[in-house]
């Protein structure tokens, strides 16, 4: 691997030499919360430099990824990012009752080759989702089902939305994942969305567009009236990697799915080890205001001081980027863009239990529900304890309807959900907690960027194409897995070769 092989090398003033088995070993022993104490004493106080190769605008695995290779073919960089972590849509939360999940990006799965050889060149393990027993479907209609496999067994849907699983397989295996608008029945497919789409060809259209809200939401934080059917389709041929083409199954399910496991100690270890080894490289509390091009170079004004570079890359959500002053101003398309994609509205509910109960029934801890407010929830078990966790996902029109309640009331709206699929012991946990990415300042939503119908066919040529000395990064602009972890290295990993081959 062109990480796990490259040479130790001096990351600054306050960072630390790290490089082969021994870093990622030394990295691997340290606790989660010891790394992120050593991380933010290591990013760069006081001034920033007056002048670097690159700047890289916000501080998640995808700018994270693109510094450190910039930095280690030896040129110049700055991170510079507005919040006062690192890790972006990638948060860890420590549980009082001990352990560690994560509040925001979490899963990953087979085909996700990038982020995964990267956790381990960190000295991160995986480990693998609790799957063992019986799933929960609660149908409004037909009542509570216990079922295996992907499609719960409901007589009223489960033709139709086994023959949409069909078609939007068939049409996502010719998806070109590069360039989805240039697909001859692009323009047809992103004048509609996924739930028009489902009421025109269903026998039971009302039934599976719930049904499959159980799977946008979570994904999208958008429900499938929200979603432009191109974006659908292309979303599901990225769910592969270039010898395997991408499934619904893949992108939805646990086992062989992008729900196969998580990383010991929470996936924001990930970032925390990039900052770890890029030190005072990383810049925090530095908010970009301005980006200017000036003859020769680009003026990155942030709320820590300016920064002159010679190229730029911005792995910021899209919504941040519009919060940017570039003079001269982004080109139309590009603009257009970002101001019609839409960040997903979505929070992450969990209950800590002193057992995890669901599993002595015989129950996986993995239910959907057509209504209330768990759409969808896993059994978030930690490693090195033997307390049981619940997680909801609330998103789209849940969120719409539980997102404003008060604090007591969701989460009594959420314990009755748990309660209504595992049992009666649901309604006493230890602890709840809960993340709402609607209201992160720099991120406005998630998990990801969304585009409803008429913007990726008309658009979306402009999601990577450089703008000046302005190139883009973030897991939205990724051509395989885009909006997961496994997006964000990849779309990292190719804005600092752009920037490379520009600064030779």
């Amino acid at each position: 691997m062109e990480i796990a092989n490259g040479p130790a090398w001096d990351v600054g003033r306050r960072g630390v030499l790290l490089g082969g088995a021994a870093g990622a070993l030394a990295l691997g022993s340290l606790a989660t919360e010891a790394l992120e104490a050593e991380v933010n004493a290591a990013t760069r106080g006081g001034r920033l430099p007056a002048a670097v190769d690159v700047v890289v605008v916000g501080g998640g695995i995808s700018g994270l990824v693109a510094a450190r290779r910039v930095a280690r073919s030896g040129r110049s960089v700055l991170v510079a990012e507005a919040r006062d972590r690192v890790g972006g849509r990638v948060l860890n939360h420590h549980l009082r009752t001990g352990g560690t999940i994560e509040a925001g990006g979490a899963f990953v799965g087979p085909t996700q080759g990038h982020i995964k050889a990267l956790a381990k060149e960190l000295g991160i393990a995986t480990f693998d989702e609790y799957v063992a027993g019986q799933n929960v479907y609660l149908s409004s209609l037909t009542g509570r089902q216990l079922y295996t496999g992907t499609v719960p067994p409901d007589p009223l849907i489960l033709v139709d939305a086994a023959l949409l699983q069909m078609q939007l397989d068939g049409w996502a295996a010719d998806m070109p994942v590069d360039a989805p608008w240039a697909h001859p029945k692009a323009k047809e497919w992103d004048a509609t969305t996924l739930g028009d789409h489902i009421q025109r060809t269903s026998l039971n259209g009302t039934g599976v567009n719930r049904l499959l809200a159980c799977w946008t939401q979570p994904t999208f934080g958008a429900d499938p009236d929200q979603l432009s059917l191109l974006f659908v389709i292309h979303y599901l041929a990225c769910s592969g990697d270039e010898r395997n083409v991408g499934t619904f199954a893949r992108s939805s399910d646990t086992i062989d799915g992008a729900q196969e496991s998580r990383f010991v100690g929470g996936s924001q270890r990930i970032p925390l080890g990039l900052a770890r080894q890029l030190g005072d490289r990383v810049a925090l509390n530095a908010a970009v205001r301005r980006i200017e091009h000036r003859p020769g170079h680009a003026l990155v004004h942030t709320a820590r001081g300016r920064v002159r570079a010679k190229r730029v890359i911005v792995a910021a959500p899209p919504k941040q980027v519009l919060g940017i002053d570039f003079a001269p101003g982004m080109p139309v398309g590009r603009r257009t863009l970002l101001q019609r994609q839409q960040m997903g509205r979505l929070m992450k509910c969990d209950a800590v239990y002193e057992t995890p109960f669901w599993r002595e029934a015989g129950l996986s801890g993995f239910g959907i529900a057509d209504s209330g407010a768990v759409r969808a929830a896993f059994d978030n078990g930690v490693k090195n304890t033997d307390h049981g966790i619940l997680l909801a996902f609330v998103g789209g029109s849940t969120w719409r309807q539980y997102g404003n309640l008060s604090l007591a009331e969701r989460r009594r709206a959420v314990l009755q959900g748990f309660a209504a699929m595992f049992g009666e012991q649901a309604l006493h946990p230890i602890e709840y907690t809960e993340q709402d990415w609607t209201k992160e300042r720099w991120t406005k939503g998630g998990p990801t960027a969304i585009c409803p119908p008429g913007v990726l066919s008309t658009h979306g040529r402009h999601l990577v194409r450089p703008f000046g000395r302005v190139h883009w990064a973030g897991t939205e602009t990724s051509t395989y897995w885009t909006g997961y972890m496994d997006g964000a290295v990849r779309a990292g990993k190719r804005a600092a070769v752009e920037v490379l081959e520009q600064l030779r």
